[in-house]
């Protein structure tokens, strides 16, 4: 056994290099082969077979984030599906990146969750390493680094689309960022969705967002843009009344992360629910613009 060897045949010299502030370009390093989509490779050129793979794992759809009065809101819904098939009726898709920011995701589930598990040790790992947080458009960048890293498998199929948002401590307003499968990130203004059904939720958000939401409208909006999203999509899934599932909502303001109980996340969907009974096509908007 070397001198710098853990019995794994992993060299340990990367350990004993300059301080590397990134966990993930470390573990590129080090452990390549734990680095999320790795093991696809294999995958490229084998035709139908391969297709027939991708297209049975679990994907995820919808999220919907919405700038609010003091910070931002981030809410999912909880479908997964394989395709036409719904796969899973519960997962959750919205998740703590750190104190004051939130992460979500549509595309292929497994690989969506390795990579939220790896942008929150990305974070943490740092803080430790430089004694300070990353500002939140170096966390919107680290994150597009990420997802630019999993382009190869992306173009096979095994695409990892996320919404990024938080609190800007510095700027005092909440922000969210986009990307594509190359990494981006975009910065987007006011309100957001990806997903199947984003098209649908972000049609329904013209309707109901406005400047200055309080937190607690921010939180309606986005249940009633997911409802609009699966009325119209069917990867898309609405409050399940009868399995008592609703929408993962998360809020992050200057208190920080905060994730709705399940019984909150409840009342906010019943509301939309019975309003729908009377309204099915949800509630309208004003013509005329504010005097």
């Amino acid at each position: 056994m070397g001198a710098f060897s853990d019995g794994t045949g992993r060299e340990q010299a990367a350990f004993m290099t300059a301080r590397i502030p990134s966990f993930a370009h470390f573990l590129s390093s080090y452990a390549p082969d734990l680095l999320p989509a790795r093991d696809f490779g294999s995958l490229a050129g084998s035709g139908d077979v391969a297709a027939e793979l991708i297209k049975s794992l679990p994907h995820a759809t919808t999220i919907v984030a919405v700038a609010s009065e003091r910070g931002v809101v981030m809410a999912g819904d909880r479908r997964a599906t394989a395709g036409n098939m719904i796969s899973k009726r519960d997962v959750e898709k919205v998740f703590r990146a750190d104190e004051f920011s939130a992460i979500g995701f549509a595309g292929v589930a497994s690989i969506s969750l390795e990579f939220i598990r790896l942008f929150g040790v990305e974070l943490e790992h740092y803080e430790k390493m430089e004694g300070r947080t990353l500002s939140l458009e170096g966390k919107a960048n680290r994150l597009g680094k990420m997802i630019r890293d999993n382009l190869m498998a992306a173009m096979q199929g095994l695409a990892v689309i996320p919404l990024f948002a938080g609190y800007d401590e510095d700027a005092g307003v909440g922000r969210i960022f986009s990307y594509d499968v190359a990494g981006g990130p975009y910065e987007e203004h006011r309100f957001h969705s990806i997903g199947s059904g984003s098209i649908f939720a972000k049609s329904a958000l013209k309707k109901y967002y406005s400047d200055d939401m309080p937190v607690s409208d921010a939180i309606l909006a986005c249940v009633q843009a997911l409802y609009d999203a699966a009325d119209d999509d069917s990867a898309t899934g609405g409050p399940d009344l009868t399995r008592r599932i609703f929408p993962v909502i998360a809020t992050i303001t200057d208190d920080g992360f905060r994730r709705l109980p399940d019984a909150e996340s409840a009342d906010y969907a019943q509301q939309v629910v019975d309003g729908r009974m009377r309204l099915p096509d949800g509630p309208s908007a004003p013509l005329r613009a504010a005097s």
